[in-house]
C-alpha cells in the first residue's frame, strides 16, 4: 500500500468509536409513523391497549398494566402522540403511543367511567361515580389541578356523566343523580374553577353530546321521555326540553344496555339519536330540535354513529341483538344493509375521512374492518376481548 494511501485510512480508522470485545447491538427501536396513523383499541379481560396502525389495518404492540378496562374510553393529545385512558377503576393512565409505553398513571377514583381533554390540550378532566365529582389533571404530568364535588342536596355526591370539552378551557358535565348540568371555567385560574349549575333539568341525565359547532349540549334523560338542551351560544344560557314524549311506550320498557351519545351522531342537520329501550332510532331537525323521522332498526340500538361526511349512520344493539349493525342512508332513511361482523359488537370507529369502519366483536375476539361503500371486508384482527376503538383523529374533534 503506498504511504499516502496508508496514511488517509489510518486517518479514517482513528475517527471509529472502540468498543468493547463484548458489546452487543442495541435493542431495535419501533420504526417512525405518523401519528395520525395511529389508533388503540382496549381489550378489556386483560386490561391491555393494543395500539393499531389504521392505514395498513395492523396491530403494532400492546401496552399493558392498565387495570380495569371493563368501560374504557380514550382522549388524546393534541399532537396526537399521547393517549389517556379512563378506567373503570378510577385509574387514569398516560401512554405514549410512539414509544409504545406508560408515562404516568394515577388513581383518582374508585369508579370512573370517562373523561375528556380541555381545547387547547393542557388539561385532561375525569368524571367519577365514586367519589361522585370530576377531577382535572395537568395534561403533561397527570398533577391534580382541580376537584369538583359534584356535591347537592344535603352534601351527598352525584355520579358524574356526559363529561365534554367546550371551548375556551371549558368542560360540560350533568349529574346522574342531581337532575342538573354544570359548566366549568378552568379559563383563568385553574386551579379555582368557575363553576354554572342548571337545576331541574330533567330526572336522571344519563349520558350526553356536544355539536360539532360547540353551540349545544344535550343531555339524555333515563328517567323521563325527553331530553335537554342547552343553548351555549346564547346571552344567558338555558335549559330546555325537547323531544318530550318520544315515548318509552305508556309503560316503561326494559332497557338492556345504556345508549351513549357523542358529538358523532349529528349529521349535517340531522342529529340521529337512540331511542330508550325502543327499537327506534329519532331523527332530530338540529336547527329546530323538533323530531322528523323515526327509523325502525334492529334492537335497542347503542351506539348511532355518523359518517364523517354524514352520508350513512351505523347502528349497532343491546343483547339480545348485539351481533347485527344496520346501516341507515341519510338521503332516503332507511336501512341498506344489515351486518353480522361477531358476536358482542361493541364498539365501531370511523377511519378520518370515512372510507372504513372498525368494529370491535368482543365475544369473537377480534376487530374487522369494512369498506363503507360495498361493505367487503378489509382485515381481521385478533384481538382479546376487543370493547373500544379510538383513533387519533379525535384529537381535532372537540367532544371526543
Amino acid at each position: 500500500m503506498k504511504r499516502r494511501h496508508l496514511l488517509e485510512w489510518m486517518g479514517a480508522t482513528a475517527t471509529l468509536p472502540l468498543l468493547p470485545a463484548c458489546a452487543t447491538a442495541p435493542a431495535p427501536t419501533p420504526a417512525l409513523v405518523g401519528t395520525g396513523d395511529l389508533g388503540v383499541v382496549i381489550e378489556r379481560a386483560r386490561g391491555t391497549l393494543a395500539l393499531v396502525n389504521t392505514s395498513t389495518r395492523s396491530l403494532l404492540a400492546e401496552v399493558a398494566g392498565l387495570g380495569d378496562l371493563s368501560h374504557a374510553s380514550v382522549v388524546f393529545s393534541r399532537d396526537g402522540a399521547s393517549a389517556y385512558v379512563f378506567g373503570r377503576d378510577g385509574a387514569l393512565t398516560k401512554v405514549n403511543l410512539l414509544a409504545r409505553r406508560i408515562e404516568a398513571r394515577v388513581m383518582q377514583a374508585g369508579n370512573s367511567i370517562g373523561g375528556a381533554i380541555s381545547a387547547d390540550g393542557t388539561l385532561v378532566a375525569a368524571q367519577n361515580y365514586t367519589p361522585g365529582g370530576v377531577k382535572v389533571f395537568d395534561a403533561k404530568t397527570l398533577e391534580l389541578v382541580a376537584d369538583i364535588p359534584a356535591a347537592h342536596g344535603n352534601g351527598q355526591l352525584s355520579r358524574v356523566v356526559g363529561l365534554v370539552d367546550l371551548p375556551g378551557r371549558r368542560f360540560a358535565f350533568s349529574l346522574f343523580d342531581a337532575n342538573a348540568i354544570w359548566i366549568a371555567d378552568l379559563s383563568g385560574d385553574a386551579r379555582q374553577p368557575r363553576l354554572t349549575k342548571f337545576e331541574d333539568i330533567g330526572r336522571q341525565p344519563y349520558d350526553a353530546l356536544v355539536t360539532p359547532d360547540g353551540r349545544h349540549y344535550i343531555a339524555g334523560l333515563f328517567g323521563e321521555d325527553g331530553l335537554a338542551l342547552l343553548d351555549l351560544w346564547a346571552a344567558k344560557p338555558q335549559v330546555r326540553r325537547i323531544l318530550g314524549g318520544y315515548g318509552r311506550g305508556q309503560q316503561p320498557l326494559p332497557v338492556f344496555k345504556m345508549p351513549h351519545l357523542r358529538g358523532w351522531a349529528v349529521a349535517g342537520r340531522r342529529a340521529y339519536l337512540p331511542a330508550i329501550g325502543r327499537h327506534e332510532v329519532l331523527v332530530v331537525d338540529t336547527d329546530t330540535w323538533a323530531e322528523v323521522g323515526r327509523i325502525p332498526v334492529a334492537g335497542q340500538p347503542v351506539f348511532v354513529m355518523a359518517r364523517p361526511d354524514g352520508r350513512q349512520v351505523w347502528v349497532n344493539f343491546a343483547v339480545p341483538d348485539y351481533d347485527r349493525v344496520q346501516v341507515i342512508d341519510t338521503l332516503t332513511q332507511r336501512i341498506v344493509t344489515t351486518l353480522q361482523p361477531g358476536k358482542a359488537v361493541l364498539h365501531m370507529e370511523f377511519t378520518p375521512r370515512g372510507e372504513a369502519v372498525w368494529i370491535s366483536a368482543r365475544d369473537a375476539n377480534r376487530v374487522v374492518v369494512l369498506d363503507t361503500q360495498d361493505f367487503r371486508t378489509l382485515a381481521t384482527l385478533d384481538v382479546d376481548a376487543p370493547s373500544g376503538i379510538f383513533f387519533t383523529a379525535r384529537a381535532a374533534r372537540m367532544g371526543f
